[in-house]
């Protein structure tokens, strides 16, 4: 299925919001969510799986859409990659061998509440346990899918606290749920916390507001956040149906505004599991001035294995995009290991012979090249030990 691109994401006047309110408040859209399967079932046909996957969904994982994003939804194909990331089917009842509650050991690496600690120089700060809307594929599901309740201030302060009492930590990810769906004047209270500390010297946050509630990318948000460079943003576009004329906006605020932003796409079944999807969305993001930087292989959530794909797919929609457009709008393909174990990244192997005079490399053409090897292989720096001290 096809679609065009790219789509006016205008509400119709049935999706308007009443009078006296905005569709484009960003506080409208998420109290006025769409969040149970009779709100569904009202502004599209279901399909007999995805009655299922709603009816058993309170016992298993909040649903919840804002009316923007409810708006990019085909509603005459259960295929739109929207409506898939979305709205839950029959499958994600079925638990298959290797799925995991904590995929990535999250739980194993938790110093403090509210931390999670797995690379000695960065650690994760989850900042609350609520979402604009609830993915399918979301690997983090046994936190943010029950029934919402903000994390409490005295959480929030002793894990600031792990970070005060750790100078290894250089790095911190604000993350959660998402982080901006807080207030301004709440996030800027954390993000200012981080600041104070010393040994902080790189402050990210981790969001997908741009894709689902683009219009809480505001003004006041992008002038509260310039004030405490260095700080980047990684966000979380999976399709190019998603790109829409508001979400290009927000993230051409936030560029503006001086903030790096970074995407981080999931590999999808069925939603971008395509060279076509990937080139479209890569070169399009590199258009609103968002790096493609990471492409994840699905992780091991019970419950989302109908939406992962294989590892071969990953690596050969890799090796279609290598050479075919930019090397800035290529992530790296990564796994994060089960377990708790971090990052790996994989790839197409580009390398046909090893041998200490030279190696043997195959380009994106698939044709041969020889790299010779030096005749001296000692790797040391001489000035290193006048530059960083003995």
């Amino acid at each position: 299925m096809t679609f065009a691109l790219p789509i006016v994401d205008q509400p119709s006047p049935a999706r308007d919001a009443p009078a006296g309110e905005s569709f484009d408040d960003w506080r409208w859209q998420l109290r006025n969510r769409i969040t149970t399967k009779q709100d569904i079932a009202a502004r599209l046909a279901l399909t007999p799986e995805e009655e299922a996957g709603l009816e058993a969904a309170p016992g298993h994982f909040r649903v919840a859409i804002t009316p923007y994003y409810f708006s990019l939804i085909d509603r005459d194909h259960p295929s739109c990659p929207v409506r898939i990331q979305v709205i839950p089917r029959a499958r994600e009842l079925e638990i298959e061998p290797g799925d995991l509650v904590d995929p990535l050991g999250e739980d194993s690496h938790s110093p403090a509440t509210g931390i999670f600690h797995r690379y000695p120089d960065r650690c994760l700060l989850l900042a609350l346990d609520r979402c604009a809307i609830y993915c399918r594929h979301c690997n983090r599901r046994r936190l943010v899918g029950q029934e919402e309740s903000p994390i409490s201030r005295e959480d929030l302060a002793q894990a600031l606290d792990y970070i005060r009492r750790t100078p290894a930590i250089r790095d911190v990810l604000i993350s959660g749920g998402d982080p901006l769906t807080l207030s301004t004047a709440r996030l800027e209270e954390i993000i200012a916390a981080l600041r104070a500390i010393p040994h902080v010297e790189i402050v990210r946050i981790g969001t997908r507001v741009p894709v689902v509630l683009p219009m809480r990318v505001d003004d006041e948000l992008c002038a509260m956040l310039k004030k405490y460079h260095p700080l980047y943003v990684n966000t979380h576009f999976n399709h190019p149906r998603e790109l829409t004329p508001r979400a290009r906006a927000a993230c051409e605020k936030l560029a503006d505004a001086g903030i790096p932003i970074g995407n981080q796409t999931v590999l999808l079944r069925g939603v971008n599991s395509s060279v076509r999807v990937l080139r479209k969305l890569f070169t399009e993001l590199l258009r609103c001035r968002v790096r493609p930087y990471y492409l994840f292989q699905g992780d091991v959530a019970a419950g989302t294995s109908h939406l992962r794909t294989s590892v071969e797919t990953g690596i050969a929609l890799m090796q279609e995009l290598r050479g075919h457009i930019s090397g800035l709008a290529i992530p790296h393909l990564v796994i994060d290991t089960p377990g708790g174990m971090g990052k790996v990244s994989i790839g197409p192997d580009y390398v046909v012979a090893r041998g200490p005079d030279k190696w043997t490399l195959r380009n994106y053409e698939g044709k041969l090249v020889d790299y010779p090897q030096p005749a001296d292989k000692d790797a040391t720096c001489a000035y290193d030990e006048i530059y960083f001290g003995a």
